[in-house]
């Protein structure tokens, strides 16, 4: 089981850490994914679109490493949960946004397929942090040098 926590916690973290590296440097693109759900006032939606991607990545670095492992797979499903969320809003509201979730090429529309993947993603996240840590994770070595 514990194998398989490890894989699953080092694919989400890899997913992250990439749709994350795919926005960093496209701020406006990415504010503009993020304007067309048509939630946030645009005074939020820039500096959304800035820590959106840092978040994403800095989670999925933890998550990798095995690192504050329940803490990043908590903060990751909570993040799959509101994408579902504002996804399934828009398409409720039939706004014809994108779904932006692999930075500017990403044209994909917001779909019924996008809010179960990060529904999927939401179970995934969420049987990593009870599961946590997984094999090979920093936490298991940090358990291991407090003990005397």
């Amino acid at each position: 089981m514990q194998a398989v926590i490890a894989i699953l916690r080092v694919a989400v973290g890899v997913l992250l850490i990439v749709t994350g590296a795919l926005k960093v440097g496209h701020p406006g693109s990415f504010a503009a994914s993020i304007a067309d759900f048509r939630l946030l006032s645009p005074a939020l939606i820039r500096p959304l679109a800035l820590f959106l991607p840092i978040l994403e990545i800095g989670v999925g670095v933890y998550l990798v490493a095995g690192l504050f492992t329940r803490a990043a797979a908590i903060v990751a499903a909570c993040q799959f949960a509101l994408y579902a969320g504002v996804i399934a809003s828009a398409i409720l509201r039939g706004l014809p946004a994108n779904c932006g979730c692999f930075g500017p090429a990403d044209s994909a529309p917001a779909d019924w397929p996008h809010v179960l993947f990060d529904l999927a993603l939401t179970v995934i996240a969420l049987l990593v942090a009870v599961f946590a840590p997984g094999i090979l994770a920093l936490d298991l070595r940090l358990r291991k040098s407090d003990e005397p």
